[in-house]
């Protein structure tokens, strides 16, 4: 891979490494360009507190961060900022201001709820009920059609074990949007390297059934895995199997003022 903007910090609460490590092991991986796209924080009412997101209060630390080693590695690799962030409609603009306010630049969607954290549920199920998967169905589309995010990571977290027809008519129905708005989906390594549900391949046998676009995502959690080319052969292998060819790399959908 010439490029990953999929790339957490330990500010997320589930990863580890310094910024500069992963750098480093980009380097190492010949990347060319590593986009840090941490879990974005939410101005979320006091009495929650998330705990898979950077903080409000840990955002200029990040956005520092990125940028002195953006000048420190200048000429040798283009470090994007970014983050991934779910559209909670509830919250979605005010979070959006703010990131602006801080000069991220870009973000990724990873719809990991429903409604939102709050209120709302997990998207990973597994679930039967139809309800819920037109519900994730419709929050990523109404994601889409904001125009905000690069692209849709890990599309197929939703893991619904209700009948096929529907989840092929659900889907299909959310891939027409992607294809429509021209925002790729991501085969997402890590979910490969470590056994999780995704990526689904019937997701995928839909995704080229609607001539979507397709980008592979590390959704790297510690420094070291942007050197394993394991996970990056699969989905590649995975891609073919189904006729798609992962774009290399992509032009940023800018969200700074």
């Amino acid at each position: 891979m010439i490029a990953n903007y999929h790339t957490h910090t330990p500010r997320c609460h589930h990863a580890t490494g310094s910024e500069e490590e992963y750098v480093r092991y980009a380097l190492d991986a010949g990347i060319k360009t590593l986009g840090f796209s941490d879990h974005t924080p939410y101005a979320f009412p006091s009495n929650h507190v998330s705990t898979f997101r950077m903080s409000m209060e840990e955002l200029p630390g990040y956005v520092n961060s990125v940028l002195s080693l953006r000048k420190q590695y200048a000429g040798q690799i283009q470090l994007p900022l970014g983050v991934e962030a779910e559209f909670y409609p509830k919250y979605f603009h005010g979070m959006v201001s703010c990131l602006q306010d801080q000069g991220i630049e870009y973000m990724i969607l990873g719809q990991h709820f429903l409604y939102n954290e709050i209120e709302g549920i997990g998207s990973i199920g597994p679930t039967a009920d139809p309800a819920l998967l037109r519900q994730y169905c419709n929050q990523a589309i109404d994601a889409l059609h904001t125009g905000l995010f690069t692209y849709f990571a890990h599309p197929d977290l939703m893991r619904f074990i209700g009948p096929e027809t529907l989840y092929r008519q659900e889907i299909g129905r959310l891939c027409r949007a992607a294809k429509e708005c021209g925002i790729p989906l991501e085969i997402n390594l890590l979910g490969l390297a470590i056994g999780r549900h995704y990526p689904n391949p019937q997701f995928w046998e839909i995704a080229s059934e609607e001539g979507c676009q397709v980008i592979l995502g590390m959704d790297a959690h510690r420094p070291d895995f942007l050197v394993d080319p394991k996970p990056e052969a699969t989905a590649r292998g995975m891609a073919a199997q189904f006729g798609l060819v992962p774009l290399e790399d992509i032009p940023l959908k800018r969200i700074s003022r």
